[in-house]
């Protein structure tokens, strides 16, 4: 199985170890529905290849310990291809019937997994990190903006995430910071231009309102330290 099929990329060597009576998660039945199990990590990681590290095997059981290997060269699960070397390593239990597989139940390390991942695709990310400062008149019109901007840039390309924090100081003036994550800086400076589109599009003058409404504001670009 690891040799022949996941290694070599012998899927025809299914037809003597899976039985027909096997079940993929997807539902698809003997060899085939094994095959499509193992299909998106072949395309997301061309060059993958398995370790086993240890066989345990009683009655009708068959326990591996595995390690894998490869470049994240195509779209896995929500992942775009990265480039980069990823590694996993998990346990699959296989249960045998007259020499077959009639079932397997995988256990990969998903959290490390999902590490990885992130760090090879977020690699370059970058904050736009804007701290305001808002007079008490001005906070129902200044939080009404901040709602329709926060909706607007979920929904552009490259974005990650944002948060908001706020307080109050003694003069009643609101402290409103916003830390929006973007995957590049590319990826920043395109969805920039789709806001100030989006802004000509509805009459919108930023500028005009924070002088009018004496909202000042510290707006930057950062990259984590």
């Amino acid at each position: 199985l690891y040799e022949e099929v996941l290694n070599k990329r012998n899927m025809t060597v299914l037809n003597d170890i899976v039985s027909e009576e096997y079940t993929s998660i997807a539902g698809v039945k003997g060899p085939k529905g094994f095959e499509g199990a193992v299909l998106p990590l072949l395309t997301g990681f061309p060059d993958i290849r398995w370790e086993v590290i240890s066989l345990t095997a009683e009655d009708d059981r068959v326990i591996a310990q595995w390690e894998w290997r490869g470049t994240h060269k195509g779209q896995f699960q929500e992942f775009p291809a990265t480039g980069r070397k990823i590694s996993n390593r998990g346990v699959t239990t296989y249960l045998l019937k007259n020499g077959r597989i009639i079932n397997s139940e995988v256990i990969p390390d998903r959290l490390g997994f999902r590490q990885e991942m992130e760090s090879a695709l977020f690699k370059d990310k970058v904050c736009f990190i804007d701290k305001f400062l808002v007079p008490a008149a001005a906070q129902t019109a200044f939080r009404e903006r901040v709602t329709i901007n926060r909706k607007f840039i979920k929904q552009l390309p490259g974005f990650i995430k944002d948060a908001a924090y706020e307080y109050t100081d003694n003069d009643d003036n609101l402290v409103f910071i916003t830390v929006a994550q973007w995957i590049s800086r590319d990826a920043f400076n395109k969805a920039r231009e789709a806001v100030q589109a989006e802004y000509k599009k509805e009459g919108f003058d930023a500028a005009e309102m924070f002088k009018r409404l004496n909202i000042t504001a510290d707006r930057g670009l950062y990259t984590e330290l």
